[in-house]
């Protein structure tokens, strides 16, 4: 072999090796894996949370991100404290994701507040544009965007359905986190057909537990009362707590949240919580591959679901109506 072809297939192989090192590299370095933080506002022990979680991951495999693999997910768990979801809105962002998924407005708000470069996608928002967190549903503008959890125009039909399922209710208590704003418009949206329904509203604040079952215990003292229990971090934290007055006091209520029926509760009307969290996914893929947050818009639920315990019916002496499980999407026997 010559001198020269020597010196050519050096070159080669050197070429060859140059071209294999970034490749080798950066299969051996984990920290070059895409970073997604998730804050959620659950206990970290919550059946439903690690549910919508794990629905999360699911459709962000199928999408062709695995934990592990080529993305790795960081997890954060808020407990319905404010306190939390400031700390942990911090550590999410210090770690340089390229993503956050925040669950609430809340857990959205606390994550603006530490960073308006990293893309948010948030999960179950409640009038996002009312709190700030975006500049319209269509446009969303800055770094943040995703899913809403209602429309206002639903809660009306949370108080015809108590109505319907229980037609002696002529006092109800409505349970809710005072300090979400959000909240205000689904009250309002009750407020308004409360009168034509003939039923005088109640409204208890979840803040305090302990001051919660005070005012549910002092309400079911007087005859013909029901509850509508708004979803909220706090009213999921205290599930089986809310559920259990209701049966104690034998108070017919209407959830917005299906997980509360599927643990006991009585009736919900409203979007599955779980099948929401695949569309957050693809806004994330879509994120990882380049789009920007403030071309994304705003969804909201296209399908809401009618949910029936029958045993809890049962329980309570109720006779549901025939029409009205002949409509809903689930019936618990």
């Amino acid at each position: 072999m010559t001198a020269k072809m020597k010196r050519r297939e050096f070159i080669t192989l050197l070429g060859g090796a140059a071209a294999a090192w970034p490749i080798a590299g950066y299969a051996q370095r984990p920290d070059q894996m895409r970073r997604i933080g998730v804050l959620l506002p659950y206990a970290a022990d919550d059946r439903e949370g690690q549910a919508r979680l794990a629905a999360f991951q699911q459709a962000l495999a199928e999408l062709g991100w695995s934990d592990g693999g080529n993305v790795r997910i960081e997890t954060r768990w808020g407990a319905g404290d404010p306190d939390r979801y400031r700390q942990y809105a911090a550590e999410l962002v210090a770690l340089a994701p390229d993503v956050v998924v925040a669950v609430s407005t809340a857990v959205a708000a606390a994550l603006q507040r530490e960073t308006r470069s990293v893309p948010i996608v948030f999960a179950q928002a409640a009038d996002p544009v009312g709190a700030g967190v975006v500049a319209s549903l269509a446009r969303p503008g800055g770094n943040t965007t995703g899913f809403t959890t209602f429309e206002y125009g639903i809660s009306p039909k949370w108080l015809a359905l108590l109505k319907e399922i229980a037609p002696r209710v002529t006092r109800a208590a409505v349970i809710r986190d005072s300090t979400a704003a959000a909240e205000h418009g689904l009250l309002g949206g009750i407020q308004s057909v409360a009168s034509s329904l003939r039923v005088e509203l109640n409204l208890i604040d979840a803040r305090d537990i302990g001051q919660m079952e005070r005012a549910v215990a002092a309400f079911a003292r007087e005859p013909n009362g029901g509850q509508i229990v708004f979803a909220s971090p706090l009213a999921s934290l205290h599930r089986d707590l809310i559920i259990s007055l209701a049966a104690r006091h034998r108070l017919p209520t209407v959830f917005t949240d299906r997980a509360f029926v599927t643990a006991g509760g009585l009736a919900s009307y409203g979007p599955n919580r779980i099948e929401q969290y695949r569309p957050v996914a693809g806004y994330v893929d879509r994120i990882l591959k380049g789009e920007k947050p403030a071309d994304l818009p705003v969804q909201a639920p296209t399908k809401y679901e009618l949910v029936i315990n029958l045993k809890t019916a049962k329980t309570l002496g109720l006779e549901v109506p025939p029409t009205l499980i002949a409509r809903a999407d689930e019936v618990i026997e």
